[in-house]
């Protein structure tokens, strides 16, 4: 895996972690999800129109990843309901690596090398040491199964977008229909909450909106990456972002316990150097 790939999943992988930051912060997380996917919709329009369609073979793909991204939301809106950013995030995402890489072998056969198995590993067993510390602190299991679920999800969307982005013959295509398509989400959230949406000042709406430019675009350099390099291999890098989560988690909202937190994002670091690692 090139130097290149790796900082652009890894700069992905920050900007992941601020917008969920974001919609944990929210008085009023579902609004904050609804203005989110809004912040995708319009670089999304503009990236499509200046891009040709992408090809017929890619389509089923983005219907899918439209339609499972709305149990996405629902899902992560229940799991930062009832738990922690630092332990529904690291859960959330760190199951998925392992998941998509499994799927990825099965589905397109892409196998991987033993060291790239050795770093999903090592992300995905940091979920572990998390899933028992939510015991003793403010996720219970409500949220803990909710992060599970979103991170099934998480690897259903990635694998269809990743063969998706591949069949598109264009990636920027493929990535622009694949952000207007959230005008859905983005109508739906908003147009039946609108007295709730009111209620919020001008400042919080413009930054939900520059938290979906920070989810699209994060995700966009996702895809990008997944044109060249394998699905597991990208997936399981940009799970760094567990590495941030923790520490958003224990320095801004003050989550604890502190150390073991901090301990299991460090396991998710051990994986990346072994990925990095990977031919």
């Amino acid at each position: 895996m090139t130097s290149p790939i790796i900082i652009i999943v890894l700069f992905a992988a920050l900007m992941h972690a601020l917008w969920n930051a974001l919609v944990k912060g929210a008085s009023d997380r579902t609004i904050m999800l609804g203005l989110i996917a809004l912040g995708q919709v319009v670089p999304g329009v503009f990236i499509a129109l200046g891009q040709p369609l992408p090809n017929m073979a890619a389509v089923p793909y983005l219907i899918v990843s439209t339609v499972v991204h709305w149990g996405y939301y629902y899902m992560l809106n229940v799991a930062y309901r009832h738990g922690d950013l630092s332990v529904v995030y690291p859960v959330a995402r760190g199951l998925a690596p392992l998941l998509i890489a499994l799927g990825a072998q099965v589905w397109i056969g892409e196998y991987l090398p033993w060291q790239a198995w050795a770093g999903i590993a090592s992300i995905s067993g940091a979920i572990l040491l998390l899933s028992r510390g939510s015991r003793t602190v403010a996720t219970g299991a409500t949220g803990l199964a909710a992060a599970i679920a979103t991170s099934v999800i998480v690897a259903i969307y990635s694998i269809a977008d990743g063969v998706g982005v591949r069949l598109a013959g264009n990636a920027f295509s493929y990535i622009g229909w694949l952000f207007a398509a959230e005008i859905f989400v983005a109508g739906y959230i908003l147009g039946t909450r609108f007295e709730r949406l009111r209620a919020l000042s001008g400042r919080v709406i413009l930054l939900g909106i520059a938290g979906g430019l920070l989810s699209g675009t994060a995700y966009a350099l996702v895809l990008y990456a997944k044109t060249l390099a394998p699905l597991g291999i990208v997936s399981a890098l940009r799970e760094t972002s567990v590495i941030f989560a923790a520490l958003i988690g224990v320095i801004w909202f003050g989550e604890r316990p502190r150390r073991l937190r901090l301990f299991a994002a460090s396991i998710v670091a051990a994986g990346i150097v072994a990925i990095a690692m990977t031919k």
